[in-house]
């Protein structure tokens, strides 16, 4: 019987988080079950930092439903598998999930809920293994976790960049320029994809395309041609040049950890040539964390929601190391097995591998379709 469980929010912050939570709890209540929440992620595990969360009280999971970011924070970063220490004055990396393993079972948390993305599910898949009762639900603004048509976070991110580029299209009209904005998507192109299409944008620059400047060019000049002195393009961050490579800021770590490789620069790289090879002004607006930030849509409320009750009731029917998902525009779950795919190592690094299972944008996909039917340049 489910009595007790634990819930923590890992990764990136997305709008969404808090209705998550707030569906937990509000159906662990009916349920008679108590909630707690680890503060910041897997960090909060390792440390066995953790609070009580209720609806009645003081406990912090009331009135959370349009707040976004986390009650209960996040940590980014955190493989508790692979987790940066020091010792000796050295940064050494250590297995920690014995600690964890040992604090979910001295607190007498039945099932552990894992908020985030897939290096989130891929800890919790490991956890799994390790006897842990884990329930996932899918969260990341890029849309690519696998086996869901849908990650909450994703709608809310889409309609910030959308609202972004109808700004866009206003001073790019009045001033005969060429617009870039950069929106997040390290692999997946969702975002960048989706936004453009809702937000009437010429072009659309993704990282499953390995974009020809050329072909961007003559979509400008083509526009220009046809008395369109102004041309708005869309590059996620993931975005890259046939035969080049990603463009890159930093790597912290030296790579170690989770995914340390810090993007930026795509939308600028692109701005800059196209300016060069048109001879028209143009400028870059990265987007950057405002996609993350803020009041989630009614959307994303609702389909935060849906999961939260879902993995509850999960719960509750003893269905563990599985993933709540939008399959076939309903709720299901699928194991944790299939969502991590052939990223089978323990602690192994989630991210663009050969052994990743991340949902990227397929080329017979409805978003590719419509975009080339209505004219969009993908840049190939």
């Amino acid at each position: 019987m489910v009595r007790r469980v634990a819930i923590l929010a890992n990764g990136g912050d997305v709008s969404g988080f808090n209705a998550v939570i707030r569906a937990i709890v509000k159906s662990a209540e009916k349920y008679g079950v108590e909630c707690y929440g680890f503060v910041e992620g897997y960090k909060g595990l390792l440390n066995n930092d953790y609070i009580k969360l209720s609806t009645s009280g003081n406990n912090r999971a009331s009135g959370i439903l349009p707040k976004g970011g986390s009650i209960i924070g996040s940590s980014t970063n955190a493989n508790v598998f692979h987790y940066k220490t020091e010792e000796n004055g050295e940064v050494v990396y250590r297995d920690f999930s014995d600690i964890c393993v040992e604090n979910i079972r001295n607190d007498g948390f039945d099932c552990l809920f894992t908020l985030g993305g897939d290096g989130t599910q891929k800890s919790a898949r490991d956890f799994s293994l390790k006897g842990i009762n884990v329930i996932g639900v899918p969260k990341t603004i890029d849309n690519d976790v696998a086996c869901t048509e849908v990650t909450f976070g994703y709608n809310t991110a889409v309609s910030v960049a959308s609202d972004a580029l109808d700004r866009l299209h206003t001073t790019g009209e009045t001033h005969h320029r060429i617009m870039v904005l950069e929106v997040m998507g390290r692999y997946a192109g969702w975002i960048a994809l989706e936004s453009a299409i809702s937000g009437g944008a010429d072009i659309a620059l993704i990282p499953e395309i390995p974009y020809d400047i050329d072909k961007v060019v003559e979509k400008v000049n083509q526009r220009r041609s046809l008395g369109k002195n102004f041309s708005i393009v869309v590059v996620a961050e993931g975005a890259a040049p046939l035969g080049g490579q990603l463009s890159v800021v930093e790597t912290r770590d030296n790579g170690e950890g989770v995914d340390n490789t810090k993007l930026g620069g795509a939308g600028e790289k692109v701005a800059k040539i196209l300016q060069e090879r048109t001879g028209m002004e143009s400028r870059c607006t990265v987007l950057g964390y405002m996609q993350r930030g803020g009041t989630p849509t009614a959307y994303d409320r609702v389909l935060s929601t849906k999961y939260g009750a879902k993995a509850m009731e999960l719960a509750i029917e003893g269905k563990f190391n599985v993933l709540t998902v939008i399959k076939d525009g309903k709720l299901d779950s699928v194991s944790l097995e299939d969502v991590v795919g052939q990223n089978k190592e323990i602690g192994a690094v989630s991210g663009n591998t050969a052994e990743s299972n991340i949902r990227k944008v397929t080329m017979d996909h409805d978003l590719v379709k419509t975009a080339r039917s209505i004219g969009i340049c993908l840049g190939d």
